[in-house]
Parts: structure tokens; C-alpha cells; sequence
């Protein structure tokens, strides 16, 4: 049996190397802070003292970091994967990053005879805590083949998207759009209880409708209820749009709602700080409007009500 090493173990993975764990697999972890390793200790999992350490001993390391400055400082510190990392190994970057920053660590783990993987995941804490996220996977397809069998432990639907750095533009793609959402739907909101709309009607009309989508079903939920918890921050919704613009400026792509969304989620993090949750940019305009909008019956955090399903390959169509 591999086993797998996981770097970071905060909101999004934490609940990853859980499932690793609930499925029976070998497991060492890391983090910086290594309190929140106690109960993956205590559940069997082994410590890393190193980066480095963890590279040597696993069959697959995963990181799951922050930002792009994150990984690239676990990858290249003097005990980093780096130093560890050798011939047969994969390393599978499950970080929202940048497409040429995993591109150029990419190389330098080919460089050693390992095979670099972008495998960033999609669709909320709550369905990584139960298995049932997404999963893209960039990197040649000999290696999603030898990978799969965990990124289906991990996840539920799991898609190759081509070559290393193809899922991290994807994850930038669908995160915008994710945030051009939350944006519109507290616009809809503040709107439909100005305009002397009920609020639980409100949700209904857009959740049976085209309006419909995958953030009115879970952050509308939060805002309604008031927590605006959905385990992501404003600083982290403007790493992601950013580098989304990144990915549009180097594709000559003359974006016009993204610096929008820029400029929104900065004015938030100056209001309410860059650790607030993101959906409490609709702070922005209950204050601007006077009102509360929060309504009866929604939870304060989602938490996935669907069993966890063994995952598959999702393969795109005319393939």
C-alpha cells in the first residue's frame, strides 16, 4: 500500500487527509501549526519533521496551501520535498495556484525522476469533509492513471484536464465565476428586501429557477443565517481573482468584470479585515441600505447531507 504524505491540514486539507485516513490508507502528515495534527496523530497517522523527511518516506505527497508562496517555499527550502523527492514519486499540488508557478516546480521534480501533479479541488469544506468534492488533474495521463485510485478516495468526480498547470487555470476559472456569483446574488438579495420581498421567498424563487446555482444553494444559506461561514476568506477571494486576471493578461484577454470583483473584495478586506468570510461582503451594501439581511431556517454552517459515494472519472464530452 502507498503511502501518502499531506502538507496542510487547514479548512480544506484537513478534511482531505481525513478522508485518506477514513479510507484505511497510510498517512503522514504536516503543518505549521502542529497542534492541528493531534487528532490525525491520534487517528494513526505518522509525523513529518520535514518536508524533506515526508518526501523520502511517501510514495505521493500532497500539499495543500495557501498560496502559491506557500508551496513554493515547502518545495524549495533547504528540508523541502525537493531535497526529499526522488525517481517513481508523485507530487500532487492540491493548492488554488498559479499555472506557471506549478509549471516551473513542476520541472524541477521531473528533473529528479518524480511526476508533478496540479490536482486543485472544488465544491466547498463541506463535501471535502465527506469525499464528495471535485478534483482536476493536470499532468500526463500515465500518471492520472497511476493517481486515480486515490483522487477517487479523495473526491467524487474527478477530471483530467490535460497537462500540468491546465487544472490550476480551470480551479482560477471556476473560482471567478464562483465570486462574480456571491457578488450578484447579495446584490439580489439586498434588492429583493428593499423591494419588500420575503426573504425565505426570495431564496425559494431563485433556488426553483434559472437564477439557480450551485452558491445561492450553500452561500445564500450562510448569509441568510447570519454565521457567513463557508470556511473562505476575502484575502483568499482575491488571491483567486487574481490570479485568474493573471491567466486572462497573459492570454490577452481584455477583462472587464474581474477588476470589479478585485476592487469589491479589497474594499472589504479594508472594512472588515482580510481573515473575514467572504460572504460578508454583503456587509458592504446592508450598510450602504440600512437592513439586515438574514432570514429564519437556514443553517449557520453547510455541511454535506449526501452519502459519500465512491468517486469516478468524469470524462468531458465528444472524448
Amino acid at each position: 500500500m502507498a503511502t501518502i504524505g499531506f502538507i496542510g491540514l487547514g479548512n480544506v486539507g484537513g478534511k482531505l487527509a481525513g478522508s485518506i485516513l477514513r479510507n484505511g490508507m497510510a498517512l503522514m502528515v504536516r503543518d505549521i501549526d502542529s497542534n492541528v495534527a493531534a487528532p490525525f496523530l491520534e487517528a494513526g497517522a505518522q509525523w513529518a519533521d520535514s518536508p524533506k523527511a515526508m518526501a523520502q518516506a511517501c510514495d505521493i505527497v500532497i500539499t495543500c496551501l495557501p498560496s502559491p508562496e506557500a508551496s513554493s517555499a515547502v518545495m524549495e527550502a533547504d528540508d523541502g520535498i525537493l531535497a526529499g523527492i526522488s525517481a517513481g514519486k508523485v507530487w500532487a499540488e492540491m493548492s488554488t495556484t498559479d499555472e506557471a508557478e506549478v509549471k516551473r516546480l513542476g520541472a524541477k521534480v521531473q528533473a529528479v525522476g518524480a511526476d508533478p501533479v496540479d490536482c486543485p479541488v472544488s465544491g466547498g469544506c463541506h463535501r471535502a469533509a465527506t469525499g464528495n468534492i471535485a478534483i482536476f488533474a493536470g499532468c500526463d495521463r500515465a500518471v492520472f492513471d497511476r493517481l486515480l485510485p486515490v483522487l477517487i478516495i479523495l473526491g467524487r468526480r474527478v477530471l483530467h484536464t490535460g497537462p500540468l498547470g491546465s487544472a490550476s487555470v480551470l480551479k482560477v476559472v471556476t473560482n471567478y465565476l464562483a465570486t462574480a456569483n456571491l457578488i450578484t446574488l447579495c446584490e439580489a438579495l439586498v434588492t429583493s428586501k428593499m423591494a419588500g420581498m420575503d426573504l425565505n421567498v426570495a431564496y425559494e424563487a431563485i433556488r426553483i429557477s434559472s437564477g439557480n446555482s450551485f452558491v445561492h444553494e450553500t452561500e445564500s444559506q450562510v448569509i441568510l443565517n447570519g454565521s457567513r461561514d463557508i470556511n473562505f476568506t476575502m484575502d483568499l477571494v482575491i488571491k483567486d481573482v487574481s490570479l485568474f486576471q493573471e491567466v486572462a493578461d497573459r492570454a490577452r484577454v481584455p477583462l472587464e468584470i474581474a477588476p470589479k470583483l478585485i476592487d469589491i473584495f479589497k474594499d472589504g478586506q479594508v472594512r472588515y479585515g482580510p481573515r473575514e468570510w467572504s460572504p460578508n461582503i454583503i456587509r458592504r451594501l446592508e450598510e450602504a441600505c440600512d437592513v439586515d439581511i438574514l432570514a429564519p431556517g437556514f443553517p449557520a454552517e453547510m455541511v454535506d447531507d449526501e452519502p459519500e459515494e465512491a468517486g469516478f472519472e468524469v470524462v468531458p464530452k465528444g472524448r
